[in-house]
C-alpha cells in the first residue's frame, strides 16, 4: 500500500473544488501534484452513507482528468485490451495490479467492515479489459512505476501534463469527462 498522506481541510477545499462536489469516504492523499495539490485521493470501499466504493485510488487533478478523457476518447483503450488479451507477460502484470489493488483497498476498510458486494472486482477493468484509464492513472501515480503497466503507458503518453495552473480556480477550465 502507498503511504498516504494525511488529508487537510485545505486539501479538502481544492479536492472538492477539483470535483465540483463534497468529498466522500477520503482515507488520505495518495499522490500530489508537483505543485503540491491533491492529485489522487485513497478512498475507503464503503462511503460514510454505507454505499459501497470499488475505486480506491480516485483521480482528481483537473489537467490529468482533461488528458485522460482525451486518451479514452481516442480509442486506445480497446488497443490496450487486445494487447492484454494476445500478450501472455502483460496480462499477468495487470493482473498483478489488480492483486495489488484489492489488497490495498483492504487495507483501507474500516476495522470489521467487510464489502462483499465489490469482493473481487478492483478498477479500471482490470485483470482482463481495459475500461477506465482515470483509475489505472490513479493507481500508477498513487503506487509508483511498474504497480500498473496500463497506467504507467498511459502516464507515458499524458507526458508532463502537470505544467500550467492546476487549480479550477485558477483559470483551467479544461477538466472534461468523468473519473475513475
Amino acid at each position: 500500500m502507498p503511504r498516504l498522506q494525511p488529508f487537510t481541510d485545505d486539501d479538502r477545499v481544492i479536492a472538492e473544488a477539483q470535483l465540483g462536489r463534497p468529498v466522500r469516504g477520503v482515507a488520505g492523499v495518495a499522490w500530489r501534484c508537483p505543485c503540491g495539490r491533491p492529485g489522487v485521493l485513497a478512498t475507503r470501499p464503503r462511503l460514510p452513507n454505507g454505499s459501497p466504493f470499488p475505486t480506491t485510488y480516485y483521480l482528481t487533478c483537473p489537467r490529468a482528468v482533461a488528458v485522460c478523457s482525451r486518451l479514452e476518447a481516442s480509442g486506445i483503450m480497446a488497443e490496450m485490451t487486445e494487447r492484454i488479451v494476445h500478450d501472455p507477460g502483460l496480462a499477468e502484470r495487470y493482473r498483478a495490479a489488480h492483486e495489488a489493488y484489492l489488497v490495498d483497498r483492504a487495507e483501507l476498510a474500516d476495522p470489521g467492515d467487510e464489502v462483499p458486494e465489490i469482493a473481487g472486482f478492483s478498477a479500471g477493468g482490470m485483470p482482463a479489459r481495459v475500461k477506465c484509464l482515470h483509475a489505472l492513472v490513479g493507481h500508477a501515480l498513487a503506487a509508483g512505476p511498474g504497480a500498473n503497466p496500463i497506467g504507467d503507458e498511459a502516464l507515458a503518453m499524458m507526458g508532463e501534463f502537470w505544467h500550467g495552473p492546476c487549480s479550477p480556480t485558477d483559470g483551467d477550465d479544461d477538466q472534461e469527462g468523468s473519473r475513475g
